[in-house]
């Protein structure tokens, strides 16, 4: 009984960390994207600096996770429910370089105007931010129903991605002198994409602990 009230303990930390990771990771996208936005180079850097945070989380679940294995010998889906905290802090720490560098694009284009109105970007970032939360949603609540929903949410974001292409291609043939920072914006663009990728990762890990078995849901 006091190895299982040891190891439910430990799992609650896992989980709190999960969760400020997850907080972290939502406010370094908002923040790089508003400072792209707003040619905001101070809230980019800031965005950088942060970074290191999101590894340390990363770094502090790992070990925890591990001292659980270690010292309570979990199985089935309670060794499942640590296997997949290892996996989610993994995406999450992806998702937090992928912001970082969304603000290293702020940095390049060092306050020039931007070739056309910012419409997209954001719209992906917002449904991105919302994946992000639900799916650690998900882990905490075991919802596969959740997690079903990142599939959805993914195909929104990667058509938003396909029709910035497009219009950016056409802008392209209209404004060539305009190249370099079009293939920034493809690139921002491009890292919202895998953001919502990882969490889509994420959901798939929570219907792996609950079922066992993982599905597809990015294919």
């Amino acid at each position: 009984m006091v190895r299982r009230h040891d190891f439910d303990e430990g799992l609650n930390q896992l989980r709190e960390l999960l969760i400020q990771m997850g907080t972290r990771m939502d406010e370094a996208l908002k923040m790089a994207v508003e400072s792209l936005k707003s040619s905001d180079l101070v809230k980019a850097e800031e965005v950088i600096r942060r970074d290191a945070e999101l590894n340390a989380l990363e770094e502090e679940i790992l070990e925890l996770g591990s001292q659980l294995i270690i010292t309570q010998q979990p199985v089935a889906k309670d060794l499942r429910r640590i296997i997949v905290a290892f996996k989610i802090s993994s995406d999450l720490e992806r998702m937090g370089d992928l912001a970082r560098d969304i603000a290293k694009v702020t940095v390049r284009m060092d306050g020039q105007p931007n070739v056309k109105p910012l419409v997209d970007i954001p719209q992906m970032a917002s449904i991105a931010s919302t994946m992000i939360s639900e799916s650690i949603r998900s882990y905490m609540d075991e919802n596969t129903d959740l997690a079903y929903k990142m599939a959805k949410d993914d195909d929104e974001v990667d058509e938003l991605y396909g029709s910035m292409l497009r219009e950016l291609y056409n802008l392209l043939l209209e404004k060539p002198e305009a190249a370099p920072q079009m293939m920034l914006l493809q690139m921002v663009g491009r890292y919202i994409e895998r953001i919502a990728d990882h969490a889509t990762n994420i959901g798939e890990n929570v219907v792996f602990l609950v079922t066992g078995r993982r599905p597809d849901l990015n294919p």
